[in-house]
Order: C-alpha cells, then sequence, then structure tokens
C-alpha cells in the first residue's frame, strides 16, 4: 500500500463468507446482530459496518450492535439504515440524540430507567437481565418490581436480553443452560404482564455455535464473524461444520537490514544476544501499534513466506526479526504480523496464545489509526 509503513486489509469475500456460515446455522426466522463495537474488534467499525449494510441477505435481518452512543451516531453519519443497540451504558445526556438518530439502548439498572423517565427525547430500549455474568443487568429476582416499574413510568422495552458467561465449550452446558432458563423465566414473565413481542437475545458467537436452543429471535455475532472461533473448544466441536475466514490482516514493510556478529545484544534491556552471525531486518511497527510488548523474543512475522522470529524487545515503534535463513530479504519487502504470505499463516489467536490472552484482545488493541484498506 503506497504512502505507509503498515496498514490493515480487511477481506470482505471473508466477512461475506462468515455471514453466510452463521446464517446457514440460524432459523430464517432468526434475526442477526453484527457486533461490531471498539472498532468492529479491531477491524474498522466503518468499513465493516458499511460493506454489511450493503448485503443484500444482512440487509433483511441484520442489526448493529455497538458499546456507545457515539459509535452509533457515527454509523448513522455514515449512511447505515439498520437497527443499532447500544449494548454499553448510555449518559442521560446522550438520550436525545439516541432518540432522535433511532438508536435503542441497554436499560440495566433502575437509576437508568429513572432517568430515561424522565427524558424529554426516549430512545427505544432493551432491557438487560443478569443471568449470572454479573455484570451489566437486573437480576432476575427484581423482574417484577422492574415489570412495575416499567408500567408506572408508561415504558415499554423493544427487547430484552441477556449475555452467557461461559457458552465456549458445548461439554460444560450446565451453567449457559441454567442462565438461559433464568432468562425465559424473565421474559415469561414480561409476556405475562402484557409486554409481548419483545425481541429475545442471549446468544453470541459461542451460543450460536453451540447452543442452538438458546437462539431465540435474535443473535449477536462478534468474533464469529471476523473469522475466529471464540475458544479453542468451539473449534474442536464445530470447526468441521462452520468453516471461518479470518478477515483480517496486517501488514508492514522492512525499513532496514543489517548483519550484526556472533554475541550481539539486540534492543532494549540486553534481553537477547544471538549465538551466531545473524541478518537481522528492522519493521517500522511496535507496541504503540498494538504488537504486543509480551511478543519480546518469542513473537514471529512472515518474511517471503517463511517465518522471522521477533529478536530482543519489541520497541514502542520497531522490531527487529531474524531473517539469517530468508535469502534475498530487502528493504521494502513486505511483512506480514497477522495473515497468510505464501503456505503459511499467522493468526491472532496463535500470537495471543504465546502471551496468554485471546484473540479479542489482541485485535481490539490494534491501533485505530493504522489506514485500513477493504480488498
Amino acid at each position: 500500500m503506497k504512502g505507509v509503513r503498515t496498514w490493515i486489509e480487511v477481506d470482505k469475500k471473508a466477512l461475506e463468507h462468515n455471514l453466510k456460515e452463521f446464517l446457514k446455522i440460524i432459523s430464517p426466522k432468526t434475526k442477526m446482530m453484527a457486533v461490531v463495537k471498539s472498532n468492529a474488534y479491531g477491524h474498522g467499525l466503518v468499513q465493516v459496518s458499511s460493506f454489511l449494510s450493503s448485503n443484500e441477505s444482512f440487509k433483511r435481518r441484520g442489526w448493529f450492535g455497538v458499546d456507545s452512543v457515539v459509535e452509533a451516531l457515527r454509523l448513522r453519519q455514515e449512511g447505515i439504515q439498520n437497527q443499532i443497540l447500544v449494548l454499553g451504558s448510555t449518559l442521560s445526556s446522550r438520550l436525545a440524540e439516541a432518540a432522535e438518530k433511532n438508536v435503542a439502548i441497554t436499560i440495566s439498572n433502575f437509576e437508568s430507567l429513572r432517568f430515561l423517565e424522565k427524558a424529554k427525547g426516549k430512545p427505544a430500549f432493551h432491557i438487560k437481565i443478569d443471568t449470572g455474568m454479573h455484570r451489566q443487568g437486573f437480576l432476575p429476582p427484581e423482574t417484577s418490581k422492574l415489570i412495575k416499574t416499567l408500567k408506572n413510568f408508561k415504558l415499554a422495552p423493544q427487547g430484552i436480553y441477556t449475555h452467557f458467561a461461559s457458552a465456549k465449550d458445548i461439554a460444560y452446558p450446565t451453567y449457559t443452560l441454567e442462565q438461559y432458563k433464568k432468562f425465559n423465566d424473565a421474559a415469561l414473565e414480561f409476556r405475562n404482564s402484557g409486554f409481548t413481542n419483545l425481541i429475545r437475545h442471549a446468544s453470541a458467537s459461542g451460543g450460536t455455535l453451540l447452543f442452538p436452543q438458546t437462539h431465540a429471535n435474535l443473535v449477536r455475532i462478534g468474533m464469529g464473524l471476523y473469522g475466529y472461533f471464540p475458544s479453542l473448544e468451539s473449534k474442536t466441536q464445530r470447526g468441521e461444520e462452520v468453516l471461518l475466514k479470518p478477515v483480517l490482516s496486517w501488514r508492514t514493510l522492512i525499513s532496514e537490514i543489517k548483519k550484526i556478529p556472533k554475541g550481539s545484544y539486540v534492543g532494549y534491556d540486553l534481553t537477547e544476544r544471538v549465538g551466531k552471525d545473524t541478518r537481522t531486518a528492522i519493521l517500522p511497527i511496535g507496541y504503540w501499534h498494538g504488537y504486543d510488548r509480551g511478543l519480546s523474543g518469542i513473537g514471529e512475522t512472515l518474511v517471503r513466506g517463511k517465518r522471522a522470529k521477533v529478536l530482543g524487545r519489541v520497541s514502542m515503534d520497531m522490531i527487529v526479526v531474524d531473517v539469517t535463513n530468508i535469502p534475498g530479504a530487502k528493504i521494502g519487502d513486505e511483512v506480514v504480523l497477522i495473515g497468510k504470505q505464501g503456505q503459511e499463516t499467522i493468526g491472532a489467536d496463535e500470537l495471543a496464545l504465546k502471551i496468554g490472552t485471546t484473540q479479542y484482545e489482541f485485535l481490539t488493541r490494534i491501533n485505530p489509526l493504522i489506514k485500513k484498506l477493504v480488498v
């Protein structure tokens, strides 16, 4: 890509493929929410949402899930008309904007409900029930009080939902199914109290893949849409039936090549010393860009289709890799940090495993200022 030293490529064919894979495993009557919060998990809020909103299959039944009103308003600014739900909290000062732009919000506590009742502009809202994740949400024993308060305030929710804490392994279903039972009990109490035709949703990618009985009438797909299974267990259990393709690749260029003699130290703090004469390549990315410092000395990149190990500390804006065994590597060569080159692939899940985290964290921490190209 001309004019930049590092860039992200978003593969629209892979994104469309993953969309089709999930549409195949849910009922035609079940709607799908594309979770594009946190800059679409690092993939680009506008780029991903714009592509999906133009897809005919998604357009007919697709929602967008965002973290904040700020993200929702950006989508409206881009001309996206699909229904949007803010999954995070919403400041009372932003309620009127949400209402004006037809953005639904989450109500998860009585204080927020009181703010909504007093607001001049009242957006559509979904009630969140805390069935066991113990983050946002009304606890199930509060359901009767909640319904009474809604009626007193003359407020009617558009939907009701919960979030599973551990729906990533079909071999351990007990907690997930207990959560879903609590959710269904609360939803039934709402229906019996006159709140009918509510949009009900509980399953994210894991629940959608592993627990079809929890699909309700909307599923929320985040990481699966971007081409990764939410856990190694879910990949093992469904990977042969559901083929997911990573959407994001991250690339940079070699900015310098040099030879250093045996015994030389590389990088800050003298943490790595080469055991032989070594040819190194300097790459103009570092932890500021989102290449985690934990990959110091253990990360790998792809140069000319071969793996090149990170030497020494990951710096703020540079890393050094070993290209001794990669003949012909030169300044200006394209290097893959995440993605495929030749027959080799480095996934975000592989890098995450090296540093004891998940692909969720690794991808969302890629610096959003990095230029994105839809290919």
